[in-house]
């Protein structure tokens, strides 16, 4: 399949690897954590142990498995991941149930280095390995009515402890429009750091789409939908106040509890200077033209 989108950050800019996984650490300052410069600059990691494996993946967002930040690392483990599969359905051509190893075999896998943001003001670059979304859904056959794309996430409350609990409308949803799911920058990633996905961040496979804040992309997706309506997302539905459908980056469009007008990057140590937080998280070349026309302080 022929690559359609071309990359402008390169591995000078990424996000260590241990600095993306302990991401929250490093904000909160915890010890152990290195808060140095990314690689090249003075300070890189001078005289700072790195963290192993254990404790790199142990402070983590994934409600399915607790609302403790080391909870998804303590019971992740449980998830069973192989066999694997993804039911496609809803207006699509060839509705049906994808197996996880047939959609690998078909997809041209890659890297993309990709600004990542999160709503708490934070960012990073990341190395992304998967594939387009358009592609996948290009197996399915997207019909001409379709105009949004529904994703769910798996729910396994024997495997996922913090089901149990309505912390959220179980199973977690997630949603985007159709032009923006087969825009070229809008990825099913399969890897990080050219390694697969660890369980607690969306194992094997989950959504990217680097122009929106980082709850959109979704972990671990079961079942994609094609519709004609605006599907529920899970964070709108708990909180439409906080949580709009779109969640774009918006520096104009602060959080309630927060400012998004500035961020921090990670790897630049915990009092940083703050940086202008940019419209789309850097991508208006790319996507601004799909909300011509919207009030992006109403469709937030």
């Amino acid at each position: 399949m022929a690559r359609r989108w071309t990359n402008t950050l390169t591995r000078d800019d990424v996000t260590p690897e241990h600095l993306f996984l302990n991401r929250r650490a490093v904000l909160g300052g915890l010890a152990g954590v290195g808060l140095a410069g990314l690689p090249g600059s003075a300070r890189a990691q001078e005289g700072l142990e790195p963290n192993t494996w254990e404790e790199i993946t142990s402070y983590n967002n994934y409600y399915e498995f607790g609302t403790g930040k080391d909870d998804p690392a303590r019971y992740a483990d449980a998830l069973t991941i192989d066999p694997w599969s993804v039911r496609i359905d809803g207006m699509v051509d060839r509705p049906g149930t994808y197996a996880f190893e047939d959609i690998m075999d078909q997809m041209d896998i890659e890297e993309r280095i990709y600004r990542f943001r999160c709503v708490e003001a934070w960012s990073m670059v990341v190395p992304w390995n998967g594939f387009e979304l358009a592609d996948l859904l290009s197996l399915a056959g997207v019909q001409d009515r379709a105009r949004y794309v529904a994703f769910e996430t798996v729910l396994r409350p024997d495997e996922m402890p913090g089901t149990r609990f309505p912390v959220l409308d179980w199973p977690y949803v997630e949603g985007l429009r159709i032009d923006e799911a087969m825009h070229p920058l809008t990825i099913m990633a399969t890897g990080i750091y050219g390694r697969d996905i660890p369980k607690q961040n969306g194992a094997p496979l989950r959504l990217v789409v680097p122009w929106k804040y980082g709850f959109k992309s979704i972990k671990s997706v079961v079942r994609i939908t094609l519709t004609d309506e605006e599907p529920p997302t899970s964070w709108n539905r708990a909180n439409p106040r906080e949580y709009g459908f779109y969640s774009n980056v918006n520096p104009e469009v602060d959080h309630p509890r927060w400012s998004q007008a500035t961020e921090r990057m990670i790897g630049g140590g915990l009092f940083a200077r703050r940086q202008p937080t940019l419209m789309f998280n850097g991508y208006a070349d790319e996507v601004a033209g799909l909300y011509d026309g919207m009030d992006l302080t109403e469709f937030f």
